[in-house]
C-alpha cells in the first residue's frame, strides 16, 4: 500500500510535510542508541591510545622495534574506531576537503620564492638597524641623565 501525502501543511502524518507519531517514538529512541554507540566508539578508541601508552612504558626492556610496531598498531587501531564516531567522521570529510583544496593551490615559483624571501631578509634587517638605533639613543640618553 503506498502511502500518499497532502500538499496541505496543516496534514501531518507523511513525508515531507513531517513523520507519522509511530516513526517519530522510534526515531527518538534510535538517536538514544545512536549516542550510546558513539560513546561506546570513544571509549574503546581512547582506550587502545591509553594501552598504547601504557604498554610502551610497563614493556621497556623490550627492543625499541617491538615497542614502536606496537604503538603503531594500537593507536592506528584507536584511531580507526575513532573515525566510526560522529566526530572522527566529520574529522576525517575535513581532511579530505583539505586535500582537494590543496590541490587547487597556485604555489609561487622558484622566482617568486626568492624575491620574496629577499624582501623579507632587507625588511628584516632595516627593522633591525632602526631597532639598534633606538636602543642606543635611548642608552645615550639615559646615561646622561644618570650621570
Amino acid at each position: 500500500m503506498a502511502e500518499r501525502w497532502s500538499p496541505k501543511p496543516q496534514v501531518g502524518g507523511s513525508i515531507p510535510s513531517w513523520p507519522a507519531k509511530e516513526q517519530m517514538a522510534f526515531s527518538g529512541m534510535d538517536r538514544v542508541i545512536d549516542k550510546m554507540q558513539n560513546y561506546l566508539r570513544w571509549f574503546v578508541g581512547l582506550f587502545f591510545i591509553g594501552l598504547a601508552v601504557f604498554l610502551n612504558s610497563y614493556f621497556v626492556q623490550e627492543p625499541l622495534l617491538y615497542r614502536v610496531i606496537g604503538v603503531i598498531l594500537l593507536v592506528s587501531l584507536g584511531l580507526l574506531v575513532l573515525v566510526t564516531t560522529e566526530e572522527g567522521k566529520d574529522a576525517f570529510k575535513i581532511t579530505l576537503d583539505s586535500r582537494t583544496e590543496l590541490r587547487r593551490v597556485v604555489w609561487p615559483t622558484r622566482n617568486e620564492t626568492l624575491q620574496t624571501t629577499l624582501i623579507v631578509l632587507v625588511a628584516i634587517f632595516i627593522s633591525g638597524l632602526v631597532l639598534w638605533g633606538l636602543d642606543s639613543l635611548f642608552g645615550c640618553v639615559t646615561a646622561s641623565f644618570l650621570r
